[in-house]
C-alpha cells in the first residue's frame, strides 16, 4: 500500500491523494478514526504554510499510527546547490533525540545484568572522581540521575561558548572533557531536582562503552540500529552510498543565507546529539518504542517492561500555558489538554525536531527542519520555533484526540 506524500518546495507544489478516513492499516486491521482525515489535513496545511511563509528550506512532518507511517508531508529541499528536493528517503540529524536511544543501550545492559541503575557512575568512569562536589561524596551521583537530569551537571559540554569559524563543533576527544573534570562544579544536590545536562549523557556513553569493550557508534549499531531496521541511520559522517540522501542545513533566508555543509562531527558527545537518520526510520523506532516492533530481532532489542519504566516520572520540570513537563529516564513528559505524551525535541547547529507519543493509543509524530535563524540576528529569520511550536499544538490538539474519540 503506498503511503501519499506531499511536496512542495521553490519551484514546485504537488498535493498528493490524501487516504480516506477508512484506511485499513495493514500491520494491525486497524481503521484510521472519524476526524482523523479532517484534523491531519489542517495540521498539515498549517505546517506547510508555515515552513514556506518562514522561508524554511526543507522540512518533513509524520504520523504514526498502528504500525505504519500513515502520513508524511515533506517541503522544499534537502540541498539548494544541489538541486535535491526533501522526500521520504531524506537523511536529517536528530541532534538531542539521540539521548533517547542512548538511553535504550543503558537499560539494555541493565536488563543483561551489567549494571544497575542506582550504580554509582564514578563506577564505571571513574574520572569522575576528579569533578568538585560540595554536596559530599561523587559516589552518591547515579547512572539513574544521569538518564533524569538530576545529577547536578552544567548544561553545555563546555561551561564556555565558542562560536568562531576555527572552533570545532564539539570536543573531539574524550582526554578534553577528562581534563575539565578538575574545575566541574555539581551545581545542587544530585537527585533533588531537573536540570538538563548534556555532559551527563555524554558520560553515560562512555559507560556503554566501558562495559561493552566498543566504541559507542559500533555498539548502537549492533545493538539498536540494526536489529530494528534503520538501515538508514548513522551517527556523524554518512556513508557514501547515503549522501544523495542527506540533508544540508542552513541558517537566515536569502541573500543572507549561510550554508552549514552536508556532515559535521559531534566528536566525543556523539550519544548525546550525532544520529542521523530518515524519517521511515525514525517511524521504525517509534513504532518499537510503541509496541508495534513486528520482528524477532527487533523485539529483542529492549522489553516492554523496561519501556514503559524510561517513561515513568522522575523529575518535575515545571508548567506554562498550561502545559505541564516532567523528566523521566532519557524521556520527557509533556502534558497537554489532560493527556501525558512522551518524547523529546532535538536543536542542533540548524536542525529542529521533535517527536512525540501517545502511549494509550500507540500513535506518535515526527517533525524535523533544516533550517534556523542566523546566530545572533534579531530579525528572527526565519522563526523556525513558531512552525515547531504551532505544528506541535495543532497535532495535539487536533490529530492526536481523533484516536481517543475526542
Amino acid at each position: 500500500m503506498r503511503r501519499p506524500i506531499l511536496h512542495r518546495n521553490s519551484f514546485t507544489f504537488l498535493v498528493a491523494a490524501l487516504l480516506s478516513s477508512g484506511l485499513v492499516l495493514p500491520a494491525t486491521g486497524q481503521q484510521l478514526p472519524p476526524g482523523f482525515a479532517d484534523a491531519w489535513s489542517a495540521v498539515e496545511g498549517q505546517f506547510l504554510d508555515g515552513v514556506r511563509e518562514e522561508g524554511v528550506v526543507g522540512a518533513s512532518l509524520g504520523f504514526v499510527a498502528g504500525g505504519e507511517l500513515v502520513r508524511l508531508a515533506v517541503h522544499g529541499e534537502a540541498d539548494v546547490d544541489q538541486g535535491r528536493a526533501v522526500d521520504e528517503e531524506t537523511i536529517y540529524h536528530w541532534a538531542s533525540i539521540t539521548k533517547t536511544l542512548t538511553g535504550i543501550a543503558v537499560m539494555q545492559l541493565r536488563d543483561r545484568g551489567l549494571l544497575s541503575l542506582d550504580d554509582p557512575a564514578v563506577n564505571y568512569v571513574p574520572e569522575l572522581a576528579e569533578v568538585h562536589n560540595p554536596f559530599g561524596s561523587m559516589e552518591s551521583i547515579t547512572l539513574r540521575h544521569l538518564l533524569s537530569h538530576s545529577a547536578g551537571f552544567r548544561s553545555p559540554t563546555w561551561p564556555w561558548a565558542g562560536g568562531e569559524d576555527w572552533h570545532p563543533h564539539e570536543p573531539t576527544e574524550w582526554s578534553q572533557l577528562v581534563a575539565m573534570m578538575p574545575y566541574t562544579n555539581i551545581e545542587f544536590e544530585p537527585g533533588s531536582r531537573w536540570h538538563y545536562s548534556n555532559p551527563g549523557i555524554v558520560f553515560l556513553g562512555r559507560v556503554i562503552e566501558s562495559l561493552s569493550g566498543e566504541d559507542f557508534e559500533t555498539y548502537m549499531e549492533k545493538n539498536v540500529l540494526r536489529p530494528l531496521g534503520m538501515a538508514s541511520s548513522y551517527y556523524d559522517n554518512t556513508p557514501y552510498h547515503l549522501l544523495r540522501h542527506r540533508s544540508n542545513h542552513y541558517w537566515g533566508t536569502g541573500e543572507d543565507r549561510i550554508t552549514g555543509g552536508l556532515d559535521f562531527d559531534t566528536g566525543i558527545t556523539v550519544s548525546n546529539g550525532g544520529l542521523n537518520a530518515s524519517i521511515p526510520d525514525m517511524a521504525r523506532y517509534m513504532n518499537f518504542l510503541l509496541g508495534h516492533a513486528t520482528t524477532d530481532a527487533a523485539q529483542s532489542v529492549l522489553s516492554r517492561a523496561s519501556i514503559e519504566e524510561m517513561w515513568e516520572l522522575h523529575q518535575p520540570i515545571g508548567e506554562s500555558e498550561g502545559n505541564r513537563q516532567s523528566m523521566a529516564l532519557a524521556f520527557f513528559l509533556f502534558e497537554r489538554n489532560g493527556v501525558q505524551y512522551v518524547g523529546h525535541t532535538g536543536h542542533q547547529r540548524s536542525f529542529a525536531s521533535f517527536f512525540y507519543m501517545d502511549p494509550e493509543t500507540g500513535t506518535g509524530t515526527i517533525a524535523v527542519f533544516n533550517t534556523a535563524d542566523l546566530p545572533g540576528d534579531d530579525r528572527v529569520s526565519p522563526d523556525t520555533e513558531r512552525v515547531f511550536a504551532e505544528t506541535r499544538d495543532g497535532l495535539m490538539d487536533r490529530v492526536f484526540p481523533t484516536f481517543r474519540g475526542n
